[in-house]
């Protein structure tokens, strides 16, 4: 199928499997569920094919997603690379996240830590939400968008255009089909970052670690301060 059509078909139907596995099974499984669809539709639309396609996708994960053999030396240097871009990012964004987070939920609590299973939640945040998200979005979604919509805009040393601003649009659509909130709408924002990142690096190494990140710092305010 040519232009647009074709990815946009690809996540529709992503959507509705997604939709249709937050409504019908239990909600200790709609995660993994989940994940896993990701990383189907990204194995049926990337990794399948040959290694110069997830090259060209931002999908090699380091070597690691490449039938070829892994370059360890290679899978560590990517690895770096990626987490000090997210750890960059994290410096520049987090400290106006937790200014507009006091003001929008304003706790009446002061903040504790007590987050036993850290190591647990942070792997599942890397592995199950981060990783499968993003080589399905940013990896496949953008890259094949950016194909059909060649991005014109240079925004901070790499072009972008709207292929990025469609992807986190149905990015944030994806998250209000399976949470029915209103407020879910707001990843579309953090999201615009992600694929910044992806397109930045070249892969998306650092917005699947920037992505974890988030979701954690996140997390560690609404526990800490008793919020949610």
């Amino acid at each position: 199928m040519s232009g647009v059509t074709g990815p946009l078909l690809v996540a529709a139907g992503v959507a509705t499997a997604v939709t249709l596995v937050s409504v019908f099974l239990p909600a200790s499984a709609v995660g993994t569920a989940v994940a896993m669809i990701f990383f189907a539709a990204t194995w049926a639309t990337v990794w399948r094919l040959d290694d110069d396609t997830a090259e060209r996708y931002g999908l090699a994960v380091g070597g690691l997603a490449l039938r070829r053999s892994i370059n360890w030396t290679r899978l560590g240097r990517d690895g770096l690379h990626g987490l000090l871009w997210a750890l960059g990012a994290a410096l520049v964004t987090f400290v106006p996240f937790y200014v507009g987070w006091r003001v929008w939920w304003a706790p009446t609590q002061q903040f504790t830590w007590s987050w036993p299973g850290l190591l647990n939640d942070a792997t599942g945040q890397l592995l199950v939400v981060a990783l499968p998200e993003e080589a399905f979005f940013r990896g496949y979604l953008q890259t094949r968008l950016d194909e059909e919509l060649a991005p014109r805009v240079r925004l901070l040393g790499v072009r972008v255009g709207w292929g990025l601003v469609l992807t986190s649009a149905i990015f944030a659509l994806g998250h209000v089909l399976t949470v029915h909130r209103g407020t879910r709408l707001a990843v579309f924002f953090p999201s615009l970052l992600f694929g910044w990142l992806r397109a930045r690096t070249g892969g998306i190494g650092a917005s699947v670690a920037f992505h974890a990140l988030c979701n954690l710092f996140s997390e560690a305010l609404g526990r800490g301060f008793g919020a949610y």
